[in-house]
Protein backbone atom coordinates (compact mmCIF):
# COMPACT_ATOMS: atom_id res chain seq x y z
CA UNK A 1 0.00 0.00 0.00
CA UNK A 2 1.66 3.33 -0.95
CA UNK A 3 -1.68 5.51 -1.38
CA UNK A 4 -2.71 8.27 1.21
CA UNK A 5 -5.75 10.28 0.47
CA UNK A 6 -5.46 13.15 3.17
CA UNK A 7 -9.12 15.00 4.07
CA UNK A 8 -7.48 18.29 3.95
CA UNK A 9 -10.82 20.53 3.26
CA UNK A 10 -11.35 21.89 6.74
CA UNK A 11 -12.42 25.11 7.84
CA UNK A 12 -10.80 25.76 10.95
CA UNK A 13 -13.80 27.35 13.15
CA UNK A 14 -12.51 26.67 16.19
CA UNK A 15 -9.16 28.19 15.33
CA UNK A 16 -10.53 31.60 13.64
CA UNK A 17 -8.51 33.52 16.65
CA UNK A 18 -5.82 31.61 16.54
CA UNK A 19 -4.86 31.61 12.80
CA UNK A 20 -5.80 33.54 9.54
CA UNK A 21 -8.70 32.56 6.89
CA UNK A 22 -7.15 29.57 5.53
CA UNK A 23 -7.50 25.79 5.72
CA UNK A 24 -7.05 24.46 8.62
CA UNK A 25 -4.36 21.92 7.71
CA UNK A 26 -2.50 24.66 6.26
CA UNK A 27 -2.19 26.23 10.20
CA UNK A 28 1.28 26.96 11.16
CA UNK A 29 3.65 24.98 13.16
CA UNK A 30 7.41 25.70 13.80
CA UNK A 31 6.80 28.27 10.60
CA UNK A 32 5.65 25.51 8.34
CA UNK A 33 2.14 24.45 7.31
CA UNK A 34 0.98 21.29 9.98
CA UNK A 35 -0.01 19.47 6.83
CA UNK A 36 3.49 18.98 5.69
CA UNK A 37 4.52 18.00 9.48
CA UNK A 38 2.05 15.40 8.33
CA UNK A 39 2.64 14.14 5.25
CA UNK A 40 6.76 14.15 6.03
CA UNK A 41 5.69 11.13 9.09
CA UNK A 42 3.55 9.42 5.86
CA UNK A 43 6.72 9.72 3.84
CA UNK A 44 9.10 7.89 6.46
CA UNK A 45 6.16 5.32 6.52
CA UNK A 46 6.48 4.49 3.02
CA UNK A 47 3.92 6.18 1.65
CA UNK A 48 4.86 7.18 -2.28
CA UNK A 49 1.66 8.91 -3.35
CA UNK A 50 -0.59 11.53 -1.67
CA UNK A 51 -4.61 12.75 -2.73
CA UNK A 52 -5.18 15.48 -1.30
CA UNK A 53 -8.95 15.87 -0.62
CA UNK A 54 -9.95 19.59 -0.66
CA UNK A 55 -12.58 22.11 -0.63
CA UNK A 56 -12.47 25.43 1.32
CA UNK A 57 -9.82 28.01 0.25
CA UNK A 58 -8.67 24.50 -1.70
CA UNK A 59 -6.33 27.01 -4.07
CA UNK A 60 -3.58 28.04 -0.82
CA UNK A 61 -2.84 24.34 -0.49
CA UNK A 62 -2.70 23.90 -4.55
CA UNK A 63 -0.11 26.96 -4.56
CA UNK A 64 1.56 25.50 -1.50
CA UNK A 65 2.40 22.37 -2.98
CA UNK A 66 1.63 22.05 -6.42
CA UNK A 67 2.03 18.27 -7.81
CA UNK A 68 5.08 16.86 -6.00
CA UNK A 69 6.03 17.29 -2.57
CA UNK A 70 9.50 15.99 -1.47
CA UNK A 71 9.61 14.04 -4.79
CA UNK A 72 6.17 12.48 -4.05
CA UNK A 73 3.24 12.89 -6.47
CA UNK A 74 0.22 15.13 -5.38
CA UNK A 75 -2.76 15.06 -6.49
CA UNK A 76 -6.03 17.03 -5.79
CA UNK A 77 -9.52 15.62 -5.14
CA UNK A 78 -11.33 19.48 -5.38
CA UNK A 79 -14.82 19.69 -3.86
CA UNK A 80 -16.53 22.50 -5.17
CA UNK A 81 -19.16 22.10 -3.56
CA UNK A 82 -19.01 20.56 0.23
CA UNK A 83 -19.19 16.87 0.25
CA UNK A 84 -19.05 16.62 4.49
CA UNK A 85 -16.02 13.68 5.52
CA UNK A 86 -17.61 11.00 3.41
CA UNK A 87 -18.56 12.43 -0.09
CA UNK A 88 -14.80 13.45 0.40
CA UNK A 89 -13.69 10.28 0.71
CA UNK A 90 -15.67 8.90 -1.98
CA UNK A 91 -14.68 11.15 -4.44
CA UNK A 92 -11.41 11.44 -3.53
CA UNK A 93 -10.94 7.33 -3.56
CA UNK A 94 -13.16 7.02 -6.63
CA UNK A 95 -10.37 5.63 -8.76
CA UNK A 96 -8.34 3.61 -6.67
CA UNK A 97 -8.44 -0.23 -7.09
CA UNK A 98 -5.71 -0.92 -4.07
CA UNK A 99 -6.39 -0.69 -0.09
CA UNK A 100 -5.30 2.88 0.36
CA UNK A 101 -4.48 4.61 3.84
CA UNK A 102 -7.02 7.18 5.12
CA UNK A 103 -6.04 10.37 7.24
CA UNK A 104 -7.59 13.53 8.65
CA UNK A 105 -5.81 16.23 7.44
CA UNK A 106 -6.53 18.19 10.98
CA UNK A 107 -4.86 15.34 13.17
CA UNK A 108 -1.63 13.53 14.01
CA UNK A 109 -1.40 10.33 15.23
CA UNK A 110 2.09 8.39 15.39
CA UNK A 111 0.68 5.18 13.84
CA UNK A 112 3.34 2.60 12.58
CA UNK A 113 1.84 1.90 9.26
CA UNK A 114 3.37 -1.29 8.63
CA UNK A 115 1.75 -2.53 11.47
CA UNK A 116 -1.51 -1.34 11.03
CA UNK A 117 -1.36 -2.91 7.71
CA UNK A 118 -0.30 -6.43 8.78
CA UNK A 119 -2.92 -6.26 11.30
CA UNK A 120 -5.70 -5.43 8.65
CA UNK A 121 -4.32 -7.72 6.67
CA UNK A 122 -4.38 -10.79 9.11
CA UNK A 123 -7.93 -10.01 9.90
CA UNK A 124 -9.29 -9.83 6.31
CA UNK A 125 -10.67 -6.35 6.92
CA UNK A 126 -11.92 -4.00 5.03
CA UNK A 127 -12.06 -1.09 7.51
CA UNK A 128 -9.56 -0.52 9.82
CA UNK A 129 -9.57 2.07 12.84
CA UNK A 130 -6.43 3.26 14.12
CA UNK A 131 -7.46 4.02 18.30
CA UNK A 132 -6.17 5.23 21.26
CA UNK A 133 -7.22 5.45 25.07
CA UNK A 134 -8.49 8.51 26.37
CA UNK A 135 -10.13 9.95 29.43
CA UNK A 136 -11.97 12.54 28.04
CA UNK A 137 -15.03 10.56 27.65
CA UNK A 138 -17.11 13.68 26.89
CA UNK A 139 -15.01 14.77 24.03
CA UNK A 140 -14.80 10.84 22.21
CA UNK A 141 -17.56 9.16 21.84
CA UNK A 142 -16.42 5.34 22.69
CA UNK A 143 -14.98 2.21 20.35
CA UNK A 144 -15.78 -1.07 21.48
CA UNK A 145 -13.80 -3.65 20.01
CA UNK A 146 -14.14 -7.56 20.70
CA UNK A 147 -10.78 -9.56 21.53
CA UNK A 148 -10.03 -9.91 18.04
CA UNK A 149 -10.09 -6.49 17.33
CA UNK A 150 -13.10 -6.76 15.03
CA UNK A 151 -15.42 -3.63 15.95
CA UNK A 152 -18.90 -4.42 18.59
CA UNK A 153 -19.77 -0.84 18.47
CA UNK A 154 -18.67 2.62 16.25
CA UNK A 155 -20.24 5.04 18.79
CA UNK A 156 -21.33 4.26 22.30
CA UNK A 157 -21.53 5.99 25.55
CA UNK A 158 -18.67 5.08 28.10
CA UNK A 159 -19.44 4.52 31.68
CA UNK A 160 -15.66 4.15 32.45
CA UNK A 161 -13.08 6.71 32.83
CA UNK A 162 -11.20 6.09 29.92
CA UNK A 163 -12.38 4.92 26.29
CA UNK A 164 -11.33 3.71 22.98
CA UNK A 165 -11.08 6.53 20.59
CA UNK A 166 -10.76 6.93 16.51
CA UNK A 167 -7.82 8.61 16.02
CA UNK A 168 -8.27 9.27 12.28
CA UNK A 169 -6.14 7.13 10.47
CA UNK A 170 -7.52 4.36 8.73
CA UNK A 171 -6.60 1.16 6.25
CA UNK A 172 -9.40 1.23 3.55
CA UNK A 173 -10.84 -1.56 0.69
CA UNK A 174 -12.20 0.17 -2.26
CA UNK A 175 -14.37 -2.43 -2.45
CA UNK A 176 -15.87 -1.85 1.05
CA UNK A 177 -16.66 2.13 -0.54
CA UNK A 178 -18.22 0.61 -3.97
CA UNK A 179 -21.51 -1.47 -1.67
CA UNK A 180 -23.01 1.93 -0.16
CA UNK A 181 -25.69 3.59 -2.24
CA UNK A 182 -23.73 6.90 -2.74
CA UNK A 183 -22.65 8.46 -6.18
CA UNK A 184 -18.59 9.95 -5.72
CA UNK A 185 -20.21 13.66 -5.90
CA UNK A 186 -22.83 12.97 -3.25
CA UNK A 187 -22.86 14.85 0.06
CA UNK A 188 -22.51 12.25 3.31
CA UNK A 189 -21.16 12.08 6.55
CA UNK A 190 -18.34 9.36 6.77
CA UNK A 191 -19.22 9.12 11.22
CA UNK A 192 -22.70 9.12 10.99
CA UNK A 193 -23.90 8.20 7.23
CA UNK A 194 -21.42 5.96 5.63
CA UNK A 195 -19.80 4.23 8.31
CA UNK A 196 -23.21 2.61 10.05
CA UNK A 197 -24.42 1.73 6.03
CA UNK A 198 -21.87 -0.37 5.92
CA UNK A 199 -21.94 -1.76 8.63
CA UNK A 200 -25.49 -2.75 7.92
CA UNK A 201 -23.70 -4.34 4.31
CA UNK A 202 -21.64 -6.82 6.51
CA UNK A 203 -18.13 -5.07 5.85
CA UNK A 204 -15.66 -5.56 8.19
CA UNK A 205 -14.71 -3.25 10.68
CA UNK A 206 -11.99 -3.78 12.95
CA UNK A 207 -9.57 -1.58 15.08
CA UNK A 208 -5.74 -1.62 16.54
CA UNK A 209 -5.24 0.53 19.69
CA UNK A 210 -1.90 2.48 19.90
CA UNK A 211 0.28 4.31 23.01
CA UNK A 212 1.12 7.06 20.76
CA UNK A 213 1.37 10.34 20.25
CA UNK A 214 -2.13 12.00 19.03
CA UNK A 215 -2.77 15.67 18.44
CA UNK A 216 -5.85 17.50 17.12
CA UNK A 217 -4.94 20.81 15.50
CA UNK A 218 -8.42 21.74 15.80
CA UNK A 219 -8.77 21.70 19.35
CA UNK A 220 -7.03 25.63 20.53
CA UNK A 221 -5.00 23.81 23.35
CA UNK A 222 -3.51 21.14 20.94
CA UNK A 223 -2.65 23.13 18.39
CA UNK A 224 -0.78 25.47 20.75
CA UNK A 225 1.38 22.28 21.85
CA UNK A 226 1.55 20.88 18.75
CA UNK A 227 4.85 22.70 17.78
CA UNK A 228 6.67 21.41 20.82
CA UNK A 229 5.60 17.76 20.53
CA UNK A 230 5.48 16.90 16.93
CA UNK A 231 8.52 14.95 15.18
Amino acid sequence: MKTAVILAGGLGTRLRGVIPDIPKPMAEVRNRPFLEHLMDYWIEQGIAKFILSVGYRYEVILDHFDSVYRGIPVEYSIEHEPLGTGGGILLAARSLIEPFLLINGDTFFAVELSRLLNFHTSRKSDFTFSLFQTQETERYMAIEIGQEGNILALKSKSKQETCLANGGVYVVEPSALLKVPYEADASVSLENELLPIMSDLGVRFFGQEYASLFIDIGIPTDYSRAGNVLP
